[in-house]
């Protein structure tokens, strides 16, 4: 996490908007003393609702059998979930002040806490939620459904999948939008990223701070 405190977010449904918002993240485990990582679409989960609406808010995902950091979890390593949102690099020339060095501003939320293995209908369930999910965003394309596979078929790739849960102990995250510099700063940076492809994103995050 950045060490300044201003740039830090705890508002959990903030935190949680952004993980709907970028659901692809790193997934961080121990294994032998070294760190590894796999990556994975995580949703949140709550109180029985896949949409992640009440508490205590939960995070599944599903990993490979083979992959290592499924071997990792499931003897009981902890996990570190980073979701990386809109971010880009800023040249100092866009403050329109002097004595400024480059940066690069970013949204990420972290999410860590103790991970069980989700039983087979939980599995199955989080497949569909994760189907569902990103399907939506397809529209008018008819939703895909596992229903379409053969069931001999779907049922030989659930074999190989593990899927988990993560009770969060830990849940905040980074909005780093030059919040330490003047406002007249802030929107010559704003300018400037709209005119770039990767930065856009990014240039509307940093005007819902200036509303």
């Amino acid at each position: 996490m950045h060490p300044a405190r201003r740039f830090h977010v705890t508002d959990p449904a903030i935190l949680r908007q952004r993980i709907l918002e970028h659901p692809f993240a790193v997934i961080s485990a121990v294994s032998d003393g070294q760190p590894i990582v796999a990556h994975a679409p995580i949703l949140p989960y709550s109180e029985g609702l896949p949409s992640g609406e009440g508490e205590p808010l939960k995070l599944r995902f599903h990993l490979s059998v083979a992959n290592p950091v499924t071997k990792a979890l499931l003897a009981g390593s902890p996990v570190l979930a980073v979701f990386t949102g809109a971010h880009a690099y800023v040249s100092p020339d866009w403050y329109g002040i002097d004595d400024q060095v480059p940066t690069w501003n970013y949204i990420s939320v972290e999410a860590a806490g103790p991970v069980t293995r989700l039983d087979d209908d939980a599995m199955r369930q989080l497949i569909d939620d994760l189907s569902d999910h990103f399907e939506a965003g397809l529209a008018p394309k008819p939703i895909w459904k596992t229903a379409k596979m053969k069931p001999a078929r779907l049922e030989a790739l659930y074999r190989g999948l593990v899927a988990f849960e993560i009770r969060l102990e830990r849940f905040e995250g980074i909005a780093k939008l030059n919040q330490d510099k003047p406002a007249s700063a802030r929107a010559g940076v704003i300018e400037a990223l709209d005119a770039t492809e990767s930065g856009f994103a990014l240039a509307a995050e940093m005007r819902k701070l200036e509303s």
